[in-house]
């Protein structure tokens, strides 16, 4: 590729170089979006990961020339690029990398501009304003407020943005203002190639809880096939007999043969069935 055989100053090909051995001596190679972290932030963040993951912080344009002198599927890393990046090493599977990484996010206030995330809900119930120009913003802001008893109340739960949407500026005031925190700030994983492969945030996010209960689900139903099927394994073997047991019992009673296993059920039957015809009888 012609644009990655072009000369490089000493400094970029020095780093180019440390970018191509973090990829051979780690597992793992991911991109992260560092955009809208605070330095102090940046700075937890790093100490949280530190003997885990190295966070590596570089040009775009580096980057691109690295995993291009690389070749093969680690070359399509950088076709994820967006914005402000920086690359992740790390010997954890992407999934444990993820979930380690949504660990490290933290709530902050809305900026003008930034998206919701989720729908951004305001409670209705008293705040700790006093009366005075808030009540104006909150109402021009679409959020229902009234004076009471001194204090200044959210009349109705109001869905105030929803999901998808830009946050205006006036916006962001008033949910500044309320101490509510919609935007998740933290380290954001854009692609993980890892063992060959290419690994999407959307495949990555997976809900434990809700996994475990499918396994769950899908073992029960695993095993009820294997019973009403008759099919032996060694999970289900004794309930299958136990079934067929008595299965064989009732055709046995249902037919009236006379079967040792089977007599004390038979007469038992036939006892409740003469005192069914008696109550009929006498009734009568």
């Amino acid at each position: 590729m012609p644009l990655y055989t072009t000369h490089l100053p000493q400094w970029k090909r020095d780093e180019v170089d440390l970018i191509k051995r973090f990829a051979g001596e780690y597992a793992l190679v991911g991109l992260v979006d560092l955009y809208g972290i605070p330095a102090s932030q940046m700075q937890t963040m790093r100490r949280d990961i530190r003997g885990s993951a190295v966070l590596k912080m570089t040009r775009n344009t580096l980057i691109e020339h690295a995993f291009a002198e690389m070749g093969g599927e680690i070359a399509s890393v950088p076709s994820h690029l967006d914005g402000q990046s920086a690359l992740i090493f790390t010997n954890e599977n992407p999934f444990k990398l993820f979930k380690r990484l949504e660990l490290t996010k933290t709530k902050m206030v809305a900026k003008p501009g930034d998206v919701a995330p989720e729908d951004i809900v305001v409670a209705k119930g008293p705040t700790s304003f006093k009366p005075g120009p808030i009540v104006g913003e909150l109402q021009q802001a679409g959020i229902p407020a009234m004076i009471e008893g001194g204090k200044v109340k959210i009349r109705d739960t109001k869905t105030v943005v929803k999901k998808g949407e830009t946050i205006s500026k006036k916006m962001a005031d008033v949910l500044a203002k309320l101490d509510i925190r919609p935007i998740d700030v933290g380290l954001n994983l854009q692609i993980a190639y890892y063992d060959g492969s290419l690994y999407a945030p959307s495949v990555l996010a997976i809900d434990e809880t809700v996994y475990a209960a499918n396994i769950t689900l899908a073992a029960q139903q695993a095993f009820n096939l294997s019973v009403n099927a008759a099919y032996p394994t060694k999970l289900t073997i004794e309930t299958i007999l136990g079934k067929a047991a008595t299965e064989a019992k009732n055709l046995a009673v249902d037919a009236g043969i006379y079967e040792k296993g089977v007599m004390d059920l038979i007469i038992a039957r036939a006892y409740r069935e003469m005192l069914a015809v008696k109550g009929i009888v006498e009734g009568n």
